[in-house]
């Protein structure tokens, strides 16, 4: 379905280098790539930083955008291709495994004492912890199984479009999706407490996490994240799917406002040698 606020004239508008309307694109779409980065990369000093790398992209690459495809997909496509080759995140220099970090999830219980939890509620606490481990969990898929399984069971793209975003067959996808899906689940079965199975617990957790240095109870990144408010984000992303009885935990992952300072950002990158590039190609 086409965002009523990006209208094919507004993307022409944009191709040509009007300002107001490069400006509507990047507001638009900012959000979803700040999600999508987020998920494909595990952490959101990472995640700002591909945003905004992203965004950049956009703009010197619109002159390509041929209207082959709906806008959306191409979105999709430069935001994908990006994040699957994207070599400065924390993941990308010390890569996980399942294996590995079950090993982590069973030497990690501390006892959660209140010099740890520094006056801060257990409770919350263990929120936050599992808001950040489910996306630190994804980063145990390699790099495009990762995109697949996010694209697939939490953006919800059919397999159509997601074959077409990641150059693939919609077979070849389907049949990576379900590889991806058998593998989280199987972890997520035999680890994670939240499905009832597995036997490790976000607020147990905690202890270890703080000692660790992986959670801060006085800087709480994903409880002061702005969560995009109801259907904001529908003309590109419908209702996240439950993956199966194993996996109800990423149905409860909740989308984001993006970030970074977007009119600074904006005012930056518009007024940037990047546009540029957009007038000379228009």
């Amino acid at each position: 379905m086409k965002n009523e606020r990006v209208t094919e004239d507004v993307i022409n508008e944009a191709i040509a280098g009007n300002r107001l309307a490069l400006e509507n694109i990047l507001l638009d779409v900012q959000d979803l790539v700040f999600n999508l980065s987020l998920r494909m990369l595990g952490s959101i000093p990472d995640a700002e930083d591909a945003t905004q790398d992203i965004l950049t992209k956009l703009i010197t690459n619109l002159s390509t955008f041929r209207k082959e495809s709906k806008f959306e997909t191409w979105v999709y496509r430069i935001a994908t291709n990006y994040l699957i080759d994207y070599k400065k995140s924390m993941f990308a220099n010390h890569p996980l495994s399942f294996e590995v970090y079950s090993q982590d999830i069973k030497a990690g219980v501390v006892e959660n004492t209140n010099d740890l939890l520094q006056g801060v509620e257990e409770k919350i606490l263990g929120q936050e912890l599992k808001l950040s481990c489910t996306n630190v969990m994804l980063q145990c898929l390699d790099p495009t199984s990762r995109c697949v399984f996010v694209l697939g069971t939490m953006f919800k793209v059919k397999s159509k479009l997601a074959g077409e975003i990641l150059d693939m067959t919609p077979e070849n996808y389907r049949q990576k999706l379900s590889r991806a899906k058998k593998q989280v689940a199987s972890f997520l079965t035999c680890y994670c407490g939240l499905t009832n199975t597995g036997f490790c617990s976000c607020e147990k957790r905690v202890g270890f996490a703080i000692q660790s240095k992986r959670l801060d109870p006085q800087k709480l990144d994903y409880q002061n994240l702005e969560e995009v408010k109801h259907n904001s984000l529908t003309n590109y992303i419908e209702a996240m799917e439950q993956l199966d009885e194993q996996a109800t935990i990423f149905s409860e992952l909740p989308k984001y406002s993006s970030t970074i300072a977007s009119k600074q950002f904006l005012v930056q990158l518009l007024n940037s040698p990047n546009m540029d590039t957009v007038r000379r190609n228009k």
